[in-house]
């Protein structure tokens, strides 16, 4: 592949670090380089992230997610209880192992599933659903996705401050899912069998090493041991038992998170953008990140905005419901779209408009509801 190839290749594929670069390196004219610079970087969301996508990428390779779906899809008898199954496999799974990797893991699941039963019609309604499910799911915890890992460290949260603001959302948003899967008909299906997989002396030792890190991960996110200290084990762990995960790391997310974090310090040092900014945040945090979600995804849009506003709990819910509405408003609703546009005969518009037109219901429900709580 030639080198110009190469680079539109990456361009289309990471839009969103390219902006962010841009972004950082054009306000470094304003601001030069100086020691202040260091303080910018918030290291503890850096490296807690990079010890969740190591673990992450681990427990992934040793098929745990899949051999877990596969335990809970066995006895299903009809479609309705496969999409319930289906799409609240996302909805729980996304609160731990966040919402892109549930996505990873079980849309290409549902689509093999689907193709056994017989029922390829059915992959738009539960893929979408599925998607929703995860990006919804996915808030009520601070590990869930980026943007509540980052507001948590940033804001001090303790974790029952962070669930008294999102546990209502999210238990909203699990009562529209289960209305939305009972309207699934109730259809019998085949028995759906799936190859059984046992792991190897070797791989059990990695799962317990991954359940390990991921534990002492937690135990940082609640601020009971250093960040370091998990940082350090998932790098020399890993590099013993399992080093190729390393090179699976989404290290373009944390370049991205890195820009941000450059451009949003040199922001906060402009005083006539500083004002500007909080003048237009102040009262209208919720709205103004649901809609700067839309444009730039939430991710961004969460750390863009945490640099003018101190509204925490307004910006955690308008960020997450951010996630709904276009397919870029959360970047993990894009890994669904394109696992179902690989199928060789997807119906791409047919997909979108569906997406589109459910996750504007969902999220209309959502910030009505967050405005009035």
């Amino acid at each position: 592949m030639k080198t110009s190839d190469k680079i539109i290749q990456f361009v289309k594929k990471e839009p969103i670090l390219i902006v962010a670069t841009l972004l950082a390196l054009v306000s470094m004219f304003f601001i030069p380089l100086d020691k202040e610079y260091f303080g910018y970087i918030d290291t503890r969301v850096l490296s807690l992230l990079f010890a969740f996508m190591v673990v992450m990428e681990g427990l992934k390779e040793l098929g745990v997610f899949y051999e877990l779906a596969g335990l809970l899809t066995k006895r299903v008898k009809h479609f309705r209880g496969l999409a319930f199954v289906l799409v609240f496999l996302c909805f729980f799974s996304s609160m731990l192992i966040t919402n892109d990797v549930a996505l990873i893991t079980f849309v290409p699941f549902t689509i093999l599933l689907l193709h056994m039963a017989g029922l390829e019609e059915k992959m738009i309604p539960i893929i979408v659903l599925q998607t929703i499910a995860a990006n919804l799911g996915s808030m009520l915890t601070p590990i869930g996705n980026p943007q509540n890992l980052y507001i948590y460290g940033l804001s001090g949260m303790d974790m029952g401050s962070f669930l008294k603001v999102m546990g209502p959302l999210t238990a909203l948003s699990s009562i529209l899912l289960a209305v939305c899967c009972m309207f699934q008909k109730k259809q019998v299906i085949a028995p759906i069998k799936l190859e059984k997989k046992n792991l190897t002396k070797t791989e059990k030792i990695q799962f317990v090493y991954f359940v390990l890190v991921f534990v002492i991960a937690l135990l940082s996110v609640l601020r009971f041991i250093s960040y370091l200290v998990p940082l350090v084990i998932a790098i020399l762990g890993t590099l013993l038992l399992k080093k190729e995960i390393l090179r699976k790391v989404d290290y373009n997310l944390l370049l991205t998170f890195l820009s941000f974090f450059i451009f949003i310090g040199n922001m906060g040092r402009m005083e006539a953008v500083r004002s500007t900014m909080q003048s237009l945040l102040e009262g209208r945090e919720v709205i103004l990140a649901f809609l700067l979600s839309q444009v730039i995804s939430n991710v961004p849009a969460a750390i863009l905005l945490s640099g003018f506003t101190s509204e925490w709990e307004l910006l955690l819910m308008g960020v997450n419901i951010g996630g709904l509405g276009t397919l870029i408003a959360s970047l993990a609703s894009l890994i669904s779209y394109k696992f179902y546009a690989q199928e060789e005969h997807s119906k791409k518009g047919k997909y979108i408009m569906s997406f589109t037109v459910l996750n504007v219901v969902f999220a209309v429900i959502l910030l009505i509801a967050a405005i009035l709580l």
